[in-house]
């Protein structure tokens, strides 16, 4: 284990290139372009034994590794944004082929108004897709997902692609200390990928085929069954994962300052950080805070969230999203867990960051102030005046 100073982008590639894919399909787009960058100096250097191709379009990168990983190796891509959606047509295909494709996301707004900067509204859209999704906080957490994720991804219980997002700019441009493992430790940690779902001349079998109305809804459960499995694979690899590298994470969420809170925020990413610091600050001033990272919007942690908010007095929902015409959809799927699992507590949504712009520590205050006011509305922050 070695530590670099280094950015989001940076660790994320040396987390792809501890877990040796055999294929790596590129297509520059701010801000991801750093990773596949610096995998493609990795190759060429030697350092990581992997075809790498550069395609003309994100639609061709993910096509390319469907392709790759039909034949049964292990593969990575990256995107963002406009090429997320670019990709969209792809992103089922390699879902109902059960093909367990790791894809980075750096989360961007999307156009229009054109904007490079981060939200996250590009991978919310995409929820339905039938992929894992993951969001990370820091650079050490992105690193790490890129080497867990392979291992939950190619459990033959679970068989589904994963996309693993950090916020753009925000993540992928800030450096930090990270520990890298050795090459050594992540094999002992991930083995070779083996499976049975590939293309094979000594045992056919029908991949990406054809299923009428009579089938179709038989694939379509046994890809909801996969994501559904992945629940149990996540925990247990993180506990191996904290065994041999002494890094522990904390399933579908995590719960900071939440054992006696009255008032939780429930958010995902990179302003995660920002939320713990100001919770202390209101604990000081007698307002018992608290935070819920989302880590997992797939599966979605319906019963964690319900447990964990039970005793609350009112729950904010802060996201850099929005579903037009409605409400953020973080706050639609949290609001519907806690309908399904029979919580009743206030609820508020709270809609910022949208296109790069900053959440300040004045926002997260006023945040918990709205919510101890008793406050149950859906509005954008850092703009006065306007409720949805």
């Amino acid at each position: 284990m070695t530590r670099f100073f280094i950015s989001g982008n940076e660790a994320f590639a040396h987390g792809i290139r501890l877990a040796r894919p055999e294929v790596i399909s590129a297509y520059p787009i701010t801000p991801q372009t750093i990773v596949v960058e610096r995998l493609s100096e990795m190759v060429g250097s030697g350092v990581l034994n992997s075809e790498f191709i550069h395609v003309e379009s994100e639609h061709s990168a993910l096509s390319c590794v469907i392709g790759a990983s039909a034949t049964g190796v292990r593969t990575f891509t990256a995107t963002s944004s406009q090429g997320l959606l670019y990709m969209a047509e792809c992103l089922p295909y390699a879902a109902g082929g059960r093909f367990p494709i790791v894809m980075m996301n750096a989360n961007r707004s999307t156009a229009l108004p054109w904007n490079i900067y981060g939200d996250q509204r590009d991978s919310l859209s995409q929820l339905d897709c039938g992929w894992i999704q993951v969001y990370a906080q820091d650079a050490q957490e992105s690193l790490d997902l890129a080497l867990m994720s392979y291992r939950i991804s190619e459990n033959c219980d679970v068989s589904t692609p994963f996309m693993i997002n950090l916020d753009g700019f925000h993540l992928t441009h800030t450096y930090e200390p990270v520990d890298i493992p050795d090459q050594d430790q992540a094999d002992a940690f991930l083995p070779e990928y083996s499976t049975e779902n590939r293309i094979d001349f000594d045992n056919p079998k029908n991949l990406c085929f054809s299923a009428g109305p009579e089938y179709n809804t038989i694939f379509k459960i046994g890809e909801h069954i996969g994501i559904q499995n992945s629940r149990k694979e996540i925990l247990e690899t993180e506990e191996s994962f904290a065994k041999l590298f002494g890094r522990r994470y904390t399933g579908l969420i995590e719960k900071y300052l939440c054992e006696d809170a009255e008032f939780v925020i429930i958010t995902l990413g990179s302003i995660s950080g920002l939320c713990k610091n100001v919770t202390e600050s209101m604990r000081k001033k007698g307002i018992r805070a608290g935070v819920i990272r989302i880590r997992y919007m797939r599966p979605f942690p319906h019963k964690e969230i319900s447990v964990a908010v039970s005793g609350a007095k009112s729950v904010c929902v802060l996201e850099k999203d929005i579903s037009f015409g409605y409400a953020g959809t973080v706050f639609i799927n949290v609001c519907a867990a806690l309908h399904n699992e029979g919580v009743c507590v206030p609820t508020l949504n709270r809609i910022g960051g949208l296109g790069g712009k900053d959440i300040t520590e004045n926002d997260i205050q006023k945040i918990f102030l709205d919510m101890v006011e008793g406050k149950k509305d859906i509005a954008f922050i850092g703009v006065e005046g306007v409720n949805i």
